[in-house]
């Protein structure tokens, strides 16, 4: 669209609109008194209210503007005040806001119409083009008639353009010879220079939603998605998640890119941090500008997965299966609406709706709620972008923020040959940081908490495991093979109690009700009732949630607990003893990464039922995991045959490790061990769930709370004595 940088975006002169307003308004007067039955029965009546009719004074305007702006659809009450206010009828404000409405939204619409009928005009030239390109072919090489057989790929590759373009068109809303919808309004100007260092080679134009290109951060962005829904009275429709859609997606793709001066390296050199100076200056945000209490987190990481683009793109779209694919990030994920599904039959342009919960498994860091539009693009050949932005401000207006919004962020997924995908991952959000914890502060500032590495190192990890349950080499400990359904139903089986693990530490899923927040050793305890849950006993669980800080590195913190040989330190089921692994199947290339079935070696007397310990270890860049669960024997027995892995009842406890990313120097002042020993610390959570009783009905005694926090005393303390940290 070569005519949209000349044209730039339409632009309202205050002064002018003012003028015409006025003269809306005297017109408007004048129909108020035509209107009232008095003066259809007297004339002269009619001819004295004419009369009394006088221009709004400057103030008067001025004032009707602000409010205008403010709120173009006010009730009656507000009205009457305004009116009041200013020294009008309560009726001539009512006529001028609608008067003023009526104008906007004509000017709009005429505006949209000369940018719909330029596009279509250029279609229909560039479809002149190629109809002469093809009658009279023109050899590239020697510049003289080419035979018609050395067009024909050329030619049909024309065609699959042509139609991509219709299609496009259809998605937005627009028919081809009726331009009464609305256009993209945010991406009208050529992409900057940044895009030729694109590490993917990613192609911004005609291969780029139909020639409707990027936003120059000289122009307004049409709808200010950030104060109220727009100054213009356009009706909430799925046309403008579109629009948001479309603009969030020319940002993403900006953001991708891997030379891009818009990012610095982080210092671990395995990820990087945006560069908000330059971000400031070259992008227009989409969705209004940041609150003044939020902070911003945003990185941009790197990294190989063993999965196509197109398996990819269908869990990400999927909410059940993008919320397995990340267990430890998403505590529940759901889509609200699906605006469209896709074209030619698969993801590409699928847009919908979606709510979701983000976690840090630390009851120190609330759930991140966010409310957002995800939206699928085949950019190229092989090429797919996913994208996701907030939408409460386009839903509820600037006033209605929560805790953390979401910008531009997703992924750029690029095919490979060997079957695997290159994945960009871009991770850039607002929140407010006074209701985190100053323990997990510099986590989060530093991206490990909710950045782009923490999700791909997730998706490499989950992705590896996925590929090495069902593959047929993989031995258990004991040199014994199992075969593929075995392995999938000890893997589903360890997958629903990390789950759970996870959902009980930040409480969610189920409702969980606070009888504890905090005493003085932090510890937080909640209770449900369990009625009915496929894989749970039935009765009252309770859950004792704690996060300390150990001046040990998260390496060696990690390596000590999953070690069976130095359970006994701390598991109260280890009976104080050693304990013995009878099955270990890893998830990856990391053994660390692995699922195991432990058994005590301590002699099991008559009267107590055979248990096992079934653990499952994960461990990345970003943290690890050691969740485990009592099982029963005979359960077990039957999941290792291949069979049904929901009839073993679990509660999960374990623990979840990041490191402290507080300086070298040491670790924070007010925290039990000192202030640190200058090396790395580490932020421990300890989960627990225990069945307190197997009725649900029963009331939580305190001999029960007194237990469990005993139990959580007791653990700490074996942990530090065995790493000799007290």
């Amino acid at each position: 669209m070569e005519n949209f940088g000349e044209m730039g975006f339409m632009s309202f002169d205050s002064g002018v609109m003012g003028r015409a307003m006025e003269d809306e308004n005297r017109s408007g007067s004048n129909n108020m008194g035509n209107a009232s039955g008095d003066d259809r029965e007297n004339p002269g009546n009619r001819s004295s209210k004419r009369k009394n009719n006088y221009r709004h004074t400057p103030f008067q305007t001025q004032e009707l503007e602000t409010s205008f702006k403010e709120n173009p659809h006010p009730d009656e009450k507000e009205r009457r005040d305004l009116g009041r206010r200013l020294g009008l009828e309560e009726r001539q404000v009512k006529f001028w806001f609608q008067n003023r409405r009526t104008q906007m939204k004509s000017q709009v619409e005429h505006y949209e119409n000369s940018i719909l009928k330029q596009e279509n005009d250029k279609l229909c030239v560039e479809n002149i083009a190629m109809k002469e390109a093809i009658r009279n072919p023109i050899c590239g090489k020697c510049g003289g008639p080419a035979i018609l057989g050395e067009l024909q790929m050329e030619q049909h590759q024309l065609i699959i353009e042509n139609a991509r373009l219709r299609d496009e068109l259809n998605w937005l809303g627009v028919p081809e010879n009726n331009f009464t919808f609305r256009p993209l309004l945010s991406l009208a100007s050529p992409m900057p220079p940044i895009m030729g260092n694109s590490g993917l080679g990613l192609v911004v134009g005609r291969k780029s939603f139909g020639s409707l290109n990027s936003i120059d951060p000289k122009l307004p962005t049409g709808l200010d998605f950030g104060n109220q829904v727009s100054s213009v009275d356009v009706p909430l429709d799925k046309s403008l998640f579109k629009d948001l859609a479309l603009a969030a997606t020319d940002e993403l793709i900006k953001l991708a890119q891997l030379n891009s001066p818009l990012w610095f390296r982080s210092l671990d050199g395995c990820g990087k941090t945006l560069n908000l100076k330059e971000y400031a200056s070259t992008i227009s945000p989409c969705i209004g500008m940041k609150p003044d209490h939020f902070v911003t987190e945003a990185t941009q990481a790197t990294g190989t997965v063993i999965i196509n683009s197109v398996a990819l793109v269908e869990t990400l779209m999927d909410a059940k299966r993008w919320m397995e694919m990340f267990p430890c990030i998403i505590g529940r994920a759901s889509t609200i609406d699906v605006i469209s599904t896709g074209m030619g039959g698969n993801k590409n342009g699928a847009l919908q709706l979606m709510h979701a919960e983000f976690q840090v498994l630390s009851p120190l860091v609330p759930v991140r709620q966010v409310k957002f539009i995800r939206f699928c693009k085949q950019h190229a050949k092989g090429i797919w972008v996913v994208v996701d932005v907030s939408v409460d401000a386009i839903r509820e207006g600037s006033r209605a923020h929560a805790d953390c919004r979401r910008l531009p962020s997703g992924c750029v997924i690029q095919d490979m040959p060997n079957g695997h995908s290159k994945v960009i991952w871009v991770e850039h959000t607002e929140y407010n940081a006074n209701v985190v914890h100053q323990l997990y502060r510099p986590l989060l500032s530093s991206g490990l908490g909710f950045g782009a590495q923490k999700w791909v190192a997730s998706l490499q990890r989950q992705c590896e495991y996925l590929a090495a349950i069902t593959s047929s080499t993989i031995h258990s400990g004991d040199h014994t093979v199992l075969n593929p359904a075995a392995r999938r139903s000890i893997g589903e089986l360890a997958q629903r109690m990390t789950r759970n693990f996870c959902t009980g530490v930040c409480a969610t899923v189920h409702k969980w009700e606070v009888v504890q927040a905090g005493n003085a050793d932090n510890i937080k305890l909640m209770m449900r009732e369990s009625i009915g849950n496929l894989g749970e006993p039935p009765g009252t669980v309770l859950s004792a949630v704690i996060t300390v800080w150990l001046p040990v590195s998260c390496q060696r913190l990690f390596g000590f607990l999953q070690n069976e040989k130095t359970r006994g330190h701390w598991d109260v089921l280890s009976q104080d003893g050693s304990m013995q692994r009878m099955l270990h199947i890893p998830k990856g290339q990391d053994l660390f990464n692995s699922i195991s079935l432990l058994r005590t070696s301590a002699p099991v007397s008559a009267n107590q039922v055979s248990m096992l310990i079934l653990q499952e270890t994960c461990t990345d860049v970003s943290g690890s995991l050691v969740v485990h669960a009592a099982v029963n024997t005979e359960a077990m027995n039957v999941v290792m045959a291949g069979g049904d892995s929901s009839c073993v009842d679990l509660l999960p406890s374990g623990f979840a490790i990041v490191p402290d990313c507080f300086p070298i120097s040491g670790g924070p002042i007010d925290c039990d061990g000192g202030s640190g020993d200058g090396s790395s610390g580490s932020l421990l959570t300890l989960g627990f769930q225990i069945l307190v009783n197997s009725s649900p009905a029963t009331k939580l005694t305190t001999e029960s709370i007194d237990t469990v926090n005993s139990l959580i005393a007791r653990t700490l303390q074996g942990i530090k004595a065995g790493l000799q940290c007290n």
